[in-house]
C-alpha cells in the first residue's frame, strides 16, 4: 500500500490524503436508511480530516500553496464589518497573499497590508467618526447647498499616514491594490503604486459629496461606481482562491430623506448589476449582516465589526475545506 501512495515532496503523505480527503468526500456522504447514522458519523469524519491537514496547511511555505486574495467591498459604515472579518482571519492563521479593496475596503484594507495590528485597527473603528476624516458635518453640508463647493476628503489622507506613515505600495507587507474612478472618463483605475494613504482616499472619495482627488491628471472618485466588489482584480493578479466580503445594504429599507442618503442609493443601485456578476467568482463569500445598517451611521461601529466576527466565524469551516481542497486538487494534477 505504501508503494501505491507515496509522499509528496511538498507536503508528507500527499497522495495518502488526497486520497482520504475526497474517498469521503468534501461535503460528507449522506446517511441512507440502510446505513444508521452513528456518534461520529460522516460529517464527524469531513471535520476531522479538515481539522487534521489544515493545520498542516497553515504550515506550509506561500510558495507550496494556493495564493490566497482578500477581496474588500465597499459600503460605507457597513464596511467597518471588514474588520470583524479580519480580526477572525488573523486569529485562525489564514494565509492571506493578498488584499484587494474599494472604498472602505481600500481603507481598512490599505491598514492590513501595512501590518497593523488588529486590535489597534478595531480601536480605529471604535473611534472613528466623519470628523476625523472628512469636512462632513452640519456646517460642511450647508455650505455644500449653498456655495455649492465639495467638502475634502485631505483629512482621510492624513489619518492614514498617522496611522502608517508615507509608505508606497512597494513597502507593504502584503501586497495591497484598491479600485478607484477616473470621474472624466469613466474609466476604472486600479491603483497599485505611489502612495498608499493617497490611493485608498481616492478610492473612498464619495462623488457629489466630496471634492476628486487629483492623481497623474486624473480626477479619482470613489471606486464602488465602476466596481464594488472587485474579484476580478484579485483573479488578474493571480489569486487561486479568492474570499469576498461583501455589505450591501438592504434598499428598501434605507432612508431616501436627504441629499446624502439618496446619492448613495442611487451610486450602488448603478453598480450592483456589476457587482453580482463579480460576486460569482468568488471562493469563499462572507457576508455579515449589515443591510439595515446606512453607508453614513459611522456610529455603528461596533454593531458592524461584530457582525463581521459573526460572520467570519460562520465561513470558518468551508473556507478551511476550500483552501484544503483547491490545495489537494492542484496537487493531484
Amino acid at each position: 500500500m505504501r508503494a501505491l501512495l507515496p509522499a509528496h515532496p511538498d507536503f508528507p503523505a500527499r497522495r495518502w490524503a488526497l486520497f482520504f480527503l475526497f474517498a469521503w468526500g468534501l461535503a460528507g456522504r449522506p446517511a441512507t436508511a440502510a446505513e444508521p447514522t452513528s456518534a461520529f458519523d460522516a460529517s464527524d469524519e469531513e471535520s476531522f480530516v479538515v481539522d487534521a491537514l489544515w493545520a498542516k496547511y497553515k504550515a506550509l511555505p506561500a510558495d507550496k500553496r494556493p495564493k490566497t486574495a482578500l477581496v474588500l467591498g465597499g459600503g460605507g459604515a457597513r464596511g467597518l464589518a471588514h474588520i470583524g472579518v479580519l480580526k477572525v482571519l488573523r486569529r485562525e492563521g489564514v494565509p492571506v497573499d493578498m488584499i484587494v479593496g474599494t472604498s472602505v475596503g481600500a481603507l481598512v484594507g490599505a491598514l492590513a497590508a501595512a501590518g497593523v495590528p488588529t486590535e489597534e485597527i478595531e480601536r480605529m473603528g471604535s473611534d472613528v467618526g466623519w470628523a476625523h476624516l472628512t469636512d462632513l458635518s452640519k456646517s460642511g453640508i450647508v455650505k455644500l447647498l449653498v456655495s455649492e463647493e465639495l467638502l475634502s476628503t485631505n483629512k482621510m489622507e492624513e489619518y492614514l499616514r498617522r496611522r502608517f506613515g508615507d509608505k508606497t505600495f512597494a513597502d507593504l507587507k502584503i501586497p495591497f491594490a484598491c479600485i478607484a474612478a477616473d470621474l472624466r472618463t469613466g474609466e476604472r483605475i486600479i491603483l497599485r503604486e505611489g502612495s498608499v494613504a493617497l490611493a485608498a482616499r481616492a478610492s473612498a472619495t464619495m462623488p457629489g459629496v466630496f471634492k476628486p482627488v487629483s492623481y497623474r491628471q486624473r480626477w479619482l472618485v470613489d471606486g464602488g461606481i465602476v466596481d464594488n466588489v472587485p474579484t476580478d482584480v484579485a483573479k488578474v493578479l493571480g489569486a487561486d482562491v479568492i474570499i469576498c466580503v461583501n455589505v450591501p445594504p438592504d434598499l428598501t429599507n434605507n432612508s431616501s430623506s436627504n441629499v446624502l442618503t439618496t446619492l448613495n442609493q442611487a451610486l450602488y443601485i448603478q453598480g450592483q448589476v456589476i457587482a453580482d456578476e463579480r460576486l460569482a467568482l468568488a471562493d469563499v463569500l462572507i457576508e455579515p449582516r449589515v443591510k439595515d445598517v446606512n453607508a453614513f451611521e459611522l456610529w455603528k461601529s461596533e454593531e458592524c465589526m461584530k457582525a463581521g466576527e459573526e460572520a467570519a466565524r460562520r465561513a470558518l469551516p468551508g473556507l478551511r475545506r476550500t483552501l484544503v481542497g483547491k490545495f489537494f486538487k492542484a496537487g493531484a494534477k
